[in-house]
C-alpha cells in the first residue's frame, strides 16, 4: 500500500515562493514515478510536473517551466516541488500522485494520490 501526504502549501504574494513536499510512508516509494497535479474548483485536475523513480527524468507543464522545480530524495521517501515567481493563476489545491511511468498527464495513469495542499497566491 502506498500512502502519500502533501504539505507546504499556504498563502503567498505574487512573485513569492513555496516548497511543497510529498512524503510516502511505505517501503516501495523509490520504485514509483511521482507527479504533481493541481485543481481549482469547477475545473479538472491539471498536470504540473513529473519525476522518474531515479530522479533523472523530469517533465513540466508549459506554464510552470522555468519557475517550478521537481526533485526527490528517496532516502527520505520525499518528492518536492519548489515553486518560484508564483502567480495568482497558480492558486489551486496541489496533489502528488504515484504511478508506474513518468510523464503521464492524465489522472487515470496514477494509482495513488495524496489528500492535497492548498496554495493561494495573492495579487
Amino acid at each position: 500500500q502506498v500512502q502519500l501526504e502533501e504539505s507546504g502549501g499556504g498563502l503567498v504574494q505574487a512573485g513569492g515562493s513555496l516548497r511543497l513536499s510529498c512524503v510516502h510512508s511505505g517501503r516501495t516509494f523509490s520504485s514509483y514515478a511521482i507527479s504533481w497535479f493541481r485543481q481549482v474548483p469547477g475545473k479538472e485536475r491539471e498536470y504540473v510536473a513529473s519525476i522518474s523513480w531515479s530522479g533523472g527524468i523530469t517533465y513540466y507543464e508549459e506554464s510552470v517551466k522555468g519557475r517550478f522545480t521537481i526533485s526527490r530524495d528517496n532516502t527520505k521517501n520525499s518528492v518536492y516541488l519548489q515553486m518560484n515567481n508564483l502567480k495568482p493563476e497558480d492558486t489551486a489545491v496541489y496533489y502528488c500522485a504515484a504511478g508506474s511511468r513518468v510523464g503521464r498527464r492524465t489522472e487515470d495513469a496514477y494509482d495513488y494520490w495524496g489528500q492535497g495542499t492548498q496554495v493561494t497566491v495573492s495579487s
